[in-house]
């Protein structure tokens, strides 16, 4: 049975009491992350998140698809994503790799 995720407040309220600095501190340091990784995947095309993954801008290519309602073939145009690939190492830590 899946646990409800860590709300932004209790990821800062673990980090602050880890590190031992203040509530406000921990914030802007995650703040500061996310900002950083916003600007260097546009920048550089990819952050790296040391042991967990890493996010990248890929081109994605124009394609054919299907109006699921009719039916109809329409044309997908070519776009920008943002994706996130894990690291191994994280990958394994939560799923252990069967044997």
């Amino acid at each position: 049975m899946a646990t409800k995720a860590m709300s932004k407040t209790q990821i800062v309220a673990h980090i602050a009491e880890t590190a031992q600095i203040p509530k406000k501190q921990a914030a802007s340091i995650i703040e500061e992350m996310a900002a950083l990784a916003v600007k260097e995947t546009k920048r550089a095309g990819q952050f790296v998140i040391p042991g967990i993954g890493k996010l990248r801008k890929v081109a994605r290519k124009a394609r054919k698809g299907r109006n699921p309602q009719t039916g109809e073939v329409i044309n997908i145009p070519a776009k920008t994503v943002v994706r996130f690939r894990v690291a191994k190492a994280c990958k394994d830590s939560v799923v252990p790799p069967k044997k």
